[in-house]
């Protein structure tokens, strides 16, 4: 019998996503792992990949087609065979449990759909690594899709036993797990894609902040009718664009900012920088050196590498850093993952990778999941110095301004140095105030010190 393949969930807490591209035809062979379609989010674009071996018999949502999470979307079987779905097990059909709360997700690094609570959920938690270390020991593989029905689900993906090639766990191992014996979500597991990021932490019920209905266009001529005398366009919000609104929009009224500045003289930071680029074929930038930096700082300070939970702290063990890329449709905060472990020359390529594909709509939604921690750096425009809003359930995002000549004091003598005007927004929940100047201090000064870093 045919098999139906259906829209996953591939953004937490999603209700629809949009078939961006076909990969395959009907009449087409296809292979378990193999990629067959494109899917796009609020955020990025996501494989989807092939759990049925087979033939594509029909292909039902066309690209440009927005689909409900949970929709057939097309059709496998054997060459000639009917597009008739197969008849499935009562227990095959059992929904997967939904996560044990409403999801979050970045931008700061915007996410997928933007989550009800600034805290990270399940979804958030177990993003960041579970998955990342059982890749690492190299001990199992799991495709995207059974990663997350696994996090949904409350299953630990490591005691399933895959069935897809090379022992990959794919989606019909976890329903079967599923179905055969439910596991309870836990209160709280271990921290990571994730990004949209460990163990998932499942999170008390919170009351969503108050926000806004989107105002229709035909409102909004008629609000500008009335506000303003000059000629005006409207142009329709995107679905990255109201996701940004959301979300910063949750961080702001939910999460306690609160704002700590720094100025970092730069001048062995760019003496450096200059001997590294005439030596190296991989450039090196500024705000690489400043992601090495975050890195180092909280390897001085890992107290401070955590995130605030519903019912504990969450504490991370390597350092997952987001970026802030602008793009045409909006700002997405792509992960870095283990920086603490990179090179100046690994850093720069990675940046480079992951906002080249931010800005062509390729990046995996794994790598926006996750992540304790963002930097966002507006010194290209001139920019000195400026505040960010927190990215949830992330704890710190720091702002880096433009570095320039100023006057300063060194040893009672006035002096020209170049500085760079850093700013951490920080959530007072997670990192008290004593806490966070102690790790800008530590950031200063490796900022100051660069050599600390190649060390």
């Amino acid at each position: 019998m045919a098999t139906q393949i259906k829209l996953p969930e591939v953004a937490a807490g999603a209700t629809h996503a949009v078939i961006s591209s076909w990969q395959v035809a009907v009449g087409d062979q296809v292979v378990v792992g193999q990629q067959i379609a494109e899917i796009e989010t609020d955020k990025a674009v996501v494989e989807l990949l092939a759990e049925t071996a087979g033939t594509i018999l029909e292909l039902i949502g066309k690209p440009g087609d927005e689909m409900e999470v949970g929709s057939t979307i097309a059709m496998v079987g054997e060459a000639g065979e009917t597009a008739a779905p197969e008849q499935a097990t009562p227990a095959a059909e059992a929904p997967v449990p939904p996560a044990a709360s409403p999801v979050a997700s970045p931008v700061a690094s915007p996410v997928a759909e933007p989550v009800a609570t600034p805290t990270g959920t399940a979804a958030d938690a177990s993003a960041v690594v579970p998955a990342e270390t059982v890749q690492a020991s190299g001990r199992q593989r799991v495709s995207p899709i059974a990663r997350k029905l696994a996090k949904d689900a409350g299953v630990d993906v490591s005691q399933i036993t895959g069935t897809g090639p090379s022992g990959r766990v794919v989606r019909r191992d976890v329903e079967a797990s599923v179905a055969n014996a439910p596991v309870a979500v836990e209160p709280m597991a271990a921290p990571v894609a994730a990004s949209p990021v460990a163990a998932p932490v499942a999170a008390s019920p919170v009351v969503a902040p108050q926000v806004p209905a989107p105002v229709s266009t035909s409102a909004s001529k008629e609000l500008a009718s009335q506000e303003y005398s000059s000629t005006y366009s409207t142009v329709p919000h995107t679905s990255m664009r109201k996701a940004i609104a959301r979300r910063l929009t949750e961080s702001k009224s939910t999460v306690p900012h609160f704002y700590l500045n720094a100025d970092c003289k730069v001048d062995e930071l760019l003496a450096l920088r200059k001997k590294i680029n005439e030596s190296s074929q991989v450039k090196i930038s500024v705000n690489d050196m400043v992601v090495r930096a975050v890195a180092a700082a909280f390897e001085d300070v890992p107290e401070a590498n955590v995130v605030w939970g519903p019912d504990a702290m969450i504490k991370y063990e390597s350092v997952d850093i987001s970026i802030a890329v602008s793009t045409d449709g909006g700002l997405l905060t792509p992960v870095i993952r283990g920086v603490e472990k990179r090179s100046l020359s690994n850093i720069a390529r990675t940046i480079t990778d992951l906002a080249e594909r931010s800005r062509a709509g390729k990046l995996r939604q794994e790598e926006l999941n996750g992540g304790s921690f963002a930097v966002t750096n507006l010194g290209m425009y001139g920019t000195s110095s400026f505040s960010a809003i927190l990215n949830p359930p992330q704890s710190g995002i720091l702002a880096v301004g433009a570095a320039g000549p100023k006057a300063v004091v060194v040893d009672g003598e006035i002096t020209i140095a170049t500085i760079m005007s850093v700013t951490l927004s920080a959530d007072h929940r997670a990192v008290d105030g004593a806490l966070a100047a102690q790790w800008l201090a530590a950031f200063k000064a490796r900022i100051e010190n660069p050599l600390t870093m190649l060390i």
